[in-house]
């Protein structure tokens, strides 16, 4: 009943530095470890050998899918205006124009939506990325590099990774509010 009341209020300039915040703080840390995941994983007859700070690619789809995922948390209206602010600072930390980033990010999300078709699965989308934009096609068996398409069984462990990179809005709301 407290927690309720004792929600602290943000507005939506805040929420959106939270979020960025958070996000780089959690990938800037995150992705030494899923880079050894992936140049450990059994999937490779040889290691990809994916270097700690090539963060690029992975915060890139890590953005697509948590926009996303903002998307669904908030009324249209709310989402709308987060989302802006997002692009915007965003757009200032990649150091390009705000129209620019946000293509950049639709390609990543077209790109997302092509391998993952026909799931609507944004977390096995997400993966299914990963494994495309660091081109781990060449480092599987013979079997699945000849169909150029990912082991299902590397895809199921990624997504229990890429889990732990998704924002938890139920969290964020129980312990605040949106002025």
């Amino acid at each position: 009943m407290f927690g309720t009341i004792l929600r602290k209020k943000i507005s939506d300039d805040k929420l959106a530095n939270i979020f960025i915040n958070s996000l780089f703080n959690t990938i800037d840390t995150g992705f030494p470890v899923v880079a050894e995941f992936i140049n450990d994983d059994p999937a490779f007859v040889r290691s990809p050998n994916i270097q700690p700070t090539d963060n690029y690619e992975f915060a890139l789809i890590l953005i697509v899918g948590n926009m996303s995922f903002l998307e669904s948390a908030f009324d249209p209206e709310q989402a709308d205006k987060v989302e802006k602010l997002v692009y915007e600072k965003l757009a200032k930390v990649y150091d390009m124009p705000v129209a620019e980033f946000k293509s950049l990010l639709k390609d990543y999300k077209t790109l997302i939506s092509r391998l993952n078709n026909p799931s609507k699965n944004m977390i096995y989308g997400m993966s299914k990325a990963i494994f495309d934009k660091y081109t781990l096609y060449n480092f599987q068996d013979e079997y699945f590099k000849r169909m150029q398409a990912p082991n299902p069984l590397f895809l199921k462990r990624m997504d229990e990774v890429v889990e732990n990179f998704v924002w938890d809005w139920d969290a964020f709301f129980k312990k605040y509010k949106l002025d």
